[in-house]
């Protein structure tokens, strides 16, 4: 019979081996479900439009997205006006959800082939039409909700293979004509609506998806009949002139066997799950490899350090005479990391900034785990949109007293002196930074009239918690931070800083940060991929158990390769290990940047100057956050190794 340890080990192997699937099939739905009557009223609520890919282009051109009630569209509005859906989560508002009542009316196992709304026919100037047509180009989507479930577009990977939904459906399409291609505005959509019968005549919607048309001639003929025209000719909106244009649908009820709780999974399908599974398995080899070579390299010239220093300590200066050697041959025995031992715990340079980026990163990491983590177990639901981001959020606001202490115990082991602004720039600066560049973009987006721009209000509200939250626990955090006692070294600090020994080329600080950060890259790089084609793409990503182990393959990787490169500098007796750790670490930012313009070079095009501005922004930003994360990690497992090498020897 296995040992407890042993069984223990193996159910835990079991369970992250698990973990995509279980990421994959299961979720909460978070909101309770809906049933309705025969004849009942359907609520289908309209959001922005957004840019995505279609089947003829795979390219990205745009990043900004239009309110569904922009006056350039000419969409029909309710007889009330258009009115908010509820209160919006803090993080559906800065991932520009804007969702908004609308004319259609929708009835519970009523068909309708050919029904108008309630609308005076739209009429298109030339400059209405020249900005449509535009966006046309750009393969705008919109987005529509019925019963709280994302209008979609129906896919296969192949003729045989499962059927899956995609949000959003074409705002029109390009014609071609012996001359050149003319866009085409949809006017007439085909709702097709699933629903599952529960019992007792009630009914739940389970499934949505739209096909859109575009039909000239069509026409009101009634105020509740219409001509729905011929779908043999599509509607061209006039740029050089003044376009009528009638909107119409059609709504076709389908029952269904799908049950409300998995009416989700055809939006939640896991993209290429072989290269997933590839990039984890080529990831955990690496990781593998790498811990396996750190550990045994350093076990084997640590064993060899120590005997020798320890044997060092143990002769007699006579000894040296009577087998005619000097003491300055005896000596010069004590040569490698050992010889630092009275500088490596000499505090850096800039001691204030490096604890208050390791006090954020300290943030970023315990916000950036806890969310992953609720995601895989099903907490962050796609129904509850925003979810995510307002997770991120509020915990990111609560960890700032994690943040506040581990930079005022860290600035008072370096023997900082200014603890007046160590607490004051902990919650300040890297918050400032990344407010105001986010404060920069949203400008960009409020000049272009994108639905993606923030409120005011809402970031007035962001501010407020930033100020009453997250300011008075990161300083709680600092005060007792500075209230502990300080990390304690295991040696001595010299008073005079010994002489630092040129170093050869690979420990230079360029050529180090790159041969340092390109291992952690290389560890998320695939799973990267992916999740920026949920950001830009505005897919719904869903994959938290790839995720999961990404992070921690990462962590692991992360932490490895930069106490290799310290034990490295120790050696060359290059004590000032602390700053050249985190920029080690954290120089993997810069392959995530680099990653990005890749990325934008093969899957993004724009057509304007504001995407480009938004696109570079924003991965600039992501960029800066990976580096105080990676930066962080790199540098408490170098301080851990460090503490423990120096622990272990017996110095005079």
């Amino acid at each position: 019979m296995l040992p407890r340890k042993e069984l223990l080990q193996g159910y835990l192997l079991s369970a992250l081996l698990l973990l995509p699937q279980q990421a994959v099939a299961f979720y909460l739905p978070g909101v309770a479900p809906t049933q309705y009557s025969a004849n009942d009223s359907v609520p289908l609520h309209v959001n922005r439009l957004t840019p995505l890919q279609s089947d003829a282009d795979a390219q990205l051109h745009s990043t900004v997205s239009y309110d569904y009630y922009h006056k350039a569209f000419h969409f029909c509005r309710p007889e009330q006006g258009p009115q908010d859906v509820g209160p919006e989560s803090l993080g559906a508002v800065l991932f520009g959800d804007r969702i908004k009542t609308s004319p259609f009316e929708l009835r519970m196992k009523q068909d309708e082939t050919c029904k108008r709304l309630p609308c005076e026919p739209a009429k298109f100037d030339q400059r209405s039409a020249k900005f449509v047509n535009r966006r046309i180009w750009d393969n705008f989507a919109i987005n529509w909700l019925v019963d709280g479930l994302p209008a979609a577009t129906e896919y296969k990977e192949s003729d045989d293979g499962p059927k899956f939904y995609s949000r959003g459906f074409a705002l029109g399409g390009h014609k071609e004509d012996q001359v050149n291609q003319k866009p085409y505005l949809n006017n007439h959509f085909d709702l097709l609506i699933d629903y599952h019968h529960i019992g007792n005549e009630q009914y739940r919607v389970v499934g949505v998806l739209v096909r859109p048309s575009s039909r000239g001639g069509s026409k009101y003929l009634s105020p509740t009949l219409a001509d729905c025209g011929n779908e043999n000719v599509p509607l061209v909106l006039n740029e050089d002139g003044e376009t009528e244009v009638a909107w119409t649908y059609g709504v076709y009820w389908r029952e269904s066997p799908v049950a409300w709780a998995f009416r989700w999974n055809p939006y939640l399908r896991v993209e290429d799950p072989k290269i997933h599974w590839f990039s984890l398995v080529n990831s955990a080899v690496i990781v593998v490899f790498l811990t396996g070579t750190v550990s045994a390299i350093l076990m084997r010239a640590l064993k060899k350090d120590f005997a020798r220093y320890n044997r060092l300590e143990t002769f007699n200066l006579d000894d040296f005479s009577a087998n005619g050697t000097s003491v300055e041959d005896g000596v010069q025995e004590d040569s490698g990391w050992k010889l630092v031992h009275g500088d490596v715990f000499r505090p850096p340079k800039n001691p204030l900034l490096l604890s208050v980026f390791l006090g954020n990163g300290t943030q970023l990491f315990f916000m950036t785990a806890i969310t992953i983590i609720f995601a895989l177990f099903g907490f962050l639901s796609p129904s509850n949109r925003g979810s995510l981001g307002t997770a991120m959020i509020v915990l990111y606001t609560l960890f700032g007293f994690v943040g506040g202490y581990t930079s005022a115990r860290v600035y008072k082991t370096f023997g900082g002196e200014a603890w007046k602004q160590n607490i004051l720039y902990t919650p300040v600066l890297v918050p400032g930074i990344v407010f105001g560049t986010f404060f920069i973009l949203n400008f960009f987006l409020w000049i272009k009239g994108s639905a993606g721009a923030v409120p005011f209000t809402t970031m007035l509200v962001i501010v407020a918690i930033w100020f009453l939250v997250s300011l008075p626990l990161s300083f709680a955090g600092s005060w007792i931070g500075f209230k502990q006692p300080a990390f304690q070294a295991p040696v001595r600090t010299n008073q005079i800083p010994r002489q630092i020994p040129p170093s050869g080329s690979y420990l230079r600080p360029v050529p180090s940060m790159l041969l340092v950060g390109a291992l952690p890259f290389g560890a998320i790089f695939v799973e990267l991929y992916f999740v920026m084609n949920s950001i830009w793409f505005d897919k719904i990503y869903y994959m938290f158990g790839f995720l999961f182990l990404c992070y921690g393959i990462m962590i692991i990787t992360c932490a490895s390769v930069t106490i290799m490169f310290v034990y490295y500098l120790l050696c060359a007796e290059d004590y000032r290990w602390q700053w050249r750790a985190f920029t080690g670490a954290g120089a993997s930012a810069i392959f995530v940047f680099l990653n990005a313009l890749i990325y934008w070079l093969f899957r993004l095009r724009f057509s304007g100057w504001t995407s480009v501005i938004l696109f570079v922004g924003y991965s600039s930003l992501l960029s800066f956050l990976f580096f105080l994360l990676t930066g962080t990690i790199g540098l408490f497992a170098s301080w851990a190794f460090v503490h423990r090498i120096y622990g272990s020897i017996r110095i005079d």
